[in-house]
């Protein structure tokens, strides 16, 4: 169900507690995409994220406030959580976004990517060492803009996006059979959420994978086949694991005109 954000000029796809299934902006706003120049404690991001907001002096109404801008969170997380660690772990955050007054009565409005990098033992590639913030997006009004602008969240596969491990695809198989079911059931659930916020592939320039398998045969057989006008925009293959132990492949989707780094 698309929700309206009362304040924040955009529509999000419910999703489930720790997270919605997508933001798009309302005509006459875009969302503006950030990558942080270092990643930083999940918590101090926030502290972050809001100082770049005030500084935006987004809010013009007095029923907003510049955090209400906030639509979409991208962390990265030392290791894959347990299914019960990744429940505790969305616990302190869906309290941050509370805190924020963001919910919309019951519902969390904010897209979210969170994932694993891998550890390869070098040092400048190393895992953090806590959950960090490594992007968020925000919305600004932009009376000039002529398309829409979006940002699907991850997901992995899970079914129905349930935080049960029951509704794990095929879990501890990584086989390249069990690899392409996966891949399959995630791109399937890009495109249902894409849909289902009113945009379609011609506004995706950004198209994420998480995962450390090879993606020789998912690119060209489930991939690039649904992603039609957005395959000329490439992948960008992220060598880390999604969140949750046995969850082996993860998307998510931008559509974006403006990137900043910050």
């Amino acid at each position: 169900m698309l929700i309206a954000h009362p304040h924040g000029h955009y529509h999000f796809l419910q999703g489930i507690d720790p997270y919605s299934c997508g933001v798009i902006a309302d005509p006459g706003y875009e969302i503006v995409h950030v990558t942080l120049s270092r990643a930083l404690p999940w918590r101090e991001g926030f502290d972050r994220i809001d100082a770049h907001l005030k500084a935006e002096d987004w809010a013009a109404r007095s029923d907003a406030t510049h955090r209400h801008a906030l639509c979409a969170i991208e962390l990265r997380s030392p290791a894959p959580f347990t299914m019960q660690g990744f429940i505790d772990f969305n616990r302190e955050y869906c309290a941050v976004l509370q805190q924020w007054d963001l919910y919309v009565g019951e519902h969390n409005p904010i897209a979210r990517t969170n994932v694993a990098p891998i550890d390869l033992s070098h040092d400048a590639i190393r895992p953090p060492s806590e959950p960090v913030l490594h992007a968020f997006s925000y919305v600004v009004a932009n009376d000039q803009i002529d398309r829409q602008t979006l940002i699907v969240a991850g997901a992995g596969e899970l079914r129905e996006g349930i935080l049960v491990t029951e509704g794990l695809i095929r879990p501890g198989d990584t086989s390249p059979e069990s690899m392409r079911e996966k891949a399959t059931y995630v791109m399937q659930v890009m495109d249902q959420r894409l849909k289902g916020l009113g945009g379609d592939w011609d506004l995706i320039n950004a198209v994420n994978v998480y995962t450390i398998f090879p993606l020789e045969g998912i690119l060209e057989d489930i991939l690039l086949p649904t992603m039609g006008p957005a395959h000329r925009h490439g992948i960008r293959w992220y060598y880390t694991r999604p969140p949750v132990v046995d969850i082996d492949f993860e998307m998510d989707l931008h559509g974006v005109v403006r990137e900043r780094i910050l």
